[in-house]
């Protein structure tokens, strides 16, 4: 934030026209849906609303398609940011899930003709093998750092139900005693009453039985947005290599 803060007075000093649309961060093998994003974006957004993040991922690019995506928050989830209702009542009531939290802004790039001149001059100057890169038949690599990450989520988002379950059962088992112990003091107050003493006190029920802290759920839809990503990226990688393995095999059936 600083640096953005000092190059805006640069620019402001040398009188350079700016406005300030939001950020970019650079990922790999699609790694970006955090709750550090999550609040940054909000930051942004909720200052300016037209604010857009813009990731890049050079290993995805250095495949051979620029991986360059601009996405904002869906305004469910700013209500929720706003709030800080995170709770799971909170996230149904707004119908807020892991694949509306973010909403993708079409990118159209437009290089100058400078920019076009010096484009050609350095795939003039690439070597054969660079240009022979797209069609690399080689996936093991890739394909194992993917399915590795998304094996990892997976196992967080496992870790984060076992969370939930064992507060759900700490919820129920308190409720029980909770019930339990009313019906102990209205039966006493029934004798008591009966005998003609006195009913017993009241007493502060939340302060006898104060129920469990509830697990944060936004970092559960956090983790399955990001599963979500690595399948849609295994999808896409897959997908281009099957046609790079059939286009091979063709070229072997003319040779």
């Amino acid at each position: 934030v600083q640096y953005q803060m000092e190059m805006m007075r640069s620019l402001r000093h040398v009188n350079i026209d700016h406005l300030h649309v939001g950020w970019y961060q650079s990922t790999y093998y699609g790694s970006f849906v955090s709750r550090a994003l999550l609040d940054s974006q909000f930051s942004y957004q909720h200052a300016i609303e037209e604010s857009v993040v813009l990731i890049y991922d050079p290993i995805k690019t250095a495949q051979g398609s620029l991986s360059l995506k601009a996405y904002r928050l869906t305004p469910k989830l700013m209500e929720i940011c706003k709030e800080k209702d995170f709770t799971t009542e909170g996230l149904k009531k707004a119908s807020v899930g892991f694949e509306n939290m973010f909403e993708e802004v079409p990118i159209v790039i437009k290089n100058s003709h400078l920019i076009n001149v010096l484009l050609w001059e350095l795939e003039d100057k690439s070597t054969v093998s660079d240009k022979h890169e797209l069609l690399n038949l080689s996936s093991s690599n890739h394909l194992e750092k993917s399915l590795q990450l998304l094996m990892d989520r997976v196992d967080d988002l496992n870790q984060d139900i076992v969370k939930y379950n064992t507060y759900s059962r700490n919820l129920s088992k308190q409720q029980q005693q909770k019930h339990q112990y009313l019906q102990r003091r209205q039966q006493e107050n029934t004798q008591r009453q009966s005998r003609g003493e006195p009913p017993l006190p009241e007493e502060d029920i939340s302060k006898l039985f104060k129920p469990p802290q509830a697990p944060p759920r936004m970092d559960t839809l956090l983790i399955a947005g990001q599963i979500n990503n690595y399948c849609q990226n295994v999808k896409e990688f897959t997908s281009q290599n099957l046609g790079k393995l059939f286009m091979a095999e063709a070229l072997q059936g003319h040779n």
